[in-house]
């Protein structure tokens, strides 16, 4: 498929990125230093590439990579507890061919499904600039014009104000879970963020996020998980 060209020469140039010298130094001091518990891994270190269906009706749009996730494993949301919440519940929502995701080439499979993310390096405390984020954002631009989709389920407010900045909607909608929003050619579905801070706390429960993507998939018009061709 032309598109899944595209989408893999886009990848190559996001991965070579310097865009920003902040994250750039952060991301490889990270992979330098490393995590006591990683010492004997090879970080990943570099900006980390959407990933996903090249055919996807629905764009999961997160925050950034997590300094030793995908800075470490270079997969979007895999190798943190952030990433265990969020692809348990797409495998039980029939978007993933497994429940867990731990690095590049383990074989897990999304259907339907792409993940993205506002900021494409690992920024430090969680929080990127506003400067770095409107340096990524034209990635995400060029990646959504490689898609068909048109439902993006936004994790947090930032991925939500991010998506909104991206689309030109004005004035911003206020971010809430279960929040529904038509913004362009693109309906947004507001989501709290699967950190620990929210799923330790019962603020964002598998049975909540269940339902926002259950919900995506109805928008998508795209059926049940029990109408799509089994994944193995």
């Amino acid at each position: 498929m032309l598109n899944s060209e595209e989408l893999a020469a886009l990848e190559r140039e996001i991965v070579s990125c310097r865009r920003c010298p902040r994250l750039v130094a952060w991301r490889e001091e990270v992979a330098r230093e490393k995590r006591a518990s990683f010492k004997d891994e090879t970080y990943w270190g570099r900006p980390v590439p959407g990933f996903g269906d090249p055919a996807a009706s629905i764009v999961v749009f997160g925050l950034a990579p997590a300094a030793h996730g995908a800075n470490r494993t270079g997969r979007i949301f895999t190798g943190d507890r952030s990433g265990d919440f969020l692809f348990a519940a797409l495998h039980r929502t029939g978007f993933a061919n497994k429940p867990v995701s731990l690095h590049k080439d383990d074989g897990l499979r999304l259907s339907g499904l792409w993940i993205s993310a506002a900021v494409r390096c690992a920024p430090p405390q969680n929080k990127p600039t506003p400067e770095e984020r409107d340096a990524c954002l034209p990635y995400t631009a060029r990646e959504l014009g490689l898609l068909d989709a048109k439902i993006m389920v936004c994790l947090g407010a930032f991925a939500w104000d991010a998506a909104l900045r991206l689309l030109g909607t004005r004035p911003k909608p206020k971010f809430a879970h279960g929040a529904e929003v038509a913004a362009g050619p693109f309906m947004l579905l507001g989501c709290y963020h699967p950190s620990q801070q929210n799923t330790f706390t019962g603020v964002l429960t598998p049975e909540m996020l269940d339902t926002v993507l259950s919900r995506a998939r109805q928008l998508s018009g795209k059926g049940t998980p029990e109408d799509d061709v089994l994944l193995s």
